[in-house]
């Protein structure tokens, strides 16, 4: 197994425009209530007091596809890792708004949170529009790594899935590449159409709009756990 610790290392900013008092308040006064415990092992009982399917997303942005997804499926378990504060701030602003209560955020690194579920735990994995890293010297800074991978193959249950979205086609062929390398995963993609079209269930975040705005194509990859 290779070492996920290769990115454990959180690289730029962890907050942005100074918060308003609205969300400052907000941030006391649900973020406790919704926070994965520092400490110990989790699982579904743990953050939901019952058995149910668990969804880990990684760098959820403003938490658009997270809340839609956990109000899409209120029987299930969300969990959102993001370590930027401001992001961290509008999921909340989506989960007070849509009084979502199968959401746990965690303000840090995505790896501690896998590390502390219990294999085969997880249902899916998301991971759209990451941190590219398009300098080939800052390649191990990639989530699409086989540190990370090793890790969440791990923690995702049999015939799970993980769901990969880039605007970046650095790191579209990075994690083609990458991937093709892992007997772990299966590539649910038949034909170009299912990965340059978004699937349904998979709603548009800002990132993607904003790429589409630009001109920028956007790729769709879904991966069975093989």
């Amino acid at each position: 197994m290779n070492d996920p610790t290769t990115i454990r290392r959180l690289y730029g900013r962890r907050s942005g425009h100074k918060l308003r008092a609205g969300q400052s308040a907000l941030l006391e006064r649900l973020l406790p209530a919704v926070s994965v415990p520092e400490a110990g092992p989790i699982d579904s009982a743990t953050l939901f007091g019952d058995q149910r399917p668990l969804h880990l997303e990684i760098g959820f942005g403003s938490g658009e596809h997270l809340a839609f997804r956990a109000d899409l499926l209120p029987d299930h378990g969300f969990i959102g890792a993001e370590p930027f504060l401001n992001g961290v701030v509008a999921a909340l602003g989506h989960i007070d708004e849509r009084k979502l209560g199968n959401v746990r955020l965690h303000m840090g690194d995505a790896l501690e949170v896998l590390e502390r579920l219990p294999d085969g735990s997880l249902s899916f994995v998301y991971l759209l529009h990451p941190d590219p890293w398009p300098k080939a010297r800052h390649a191990k800074r990639r989530m699409v790594n086989h540190g990370p991978l090793d890790l969440i193959a791990a923690k995702l249950r049999q015939s799970g899935e993980f769901r990969l979205g880039t605007d970046d086609p650095v790191y579209c062929r990075w994690s083609m590449t990458i991937m093709s390398q892992r007997p772990d995963f299966e590539w649910l993609a038949q034909r170009a159409s299912d990965f340059l079209t978004r699937p349904g269930g998979w709603p548009e975040t800002r990132y993607e709009a904003k790429a589409r705005r630009q001109g920028r194509e956007v790729w769709h990859f879904r991966y069975r756990r093989a």
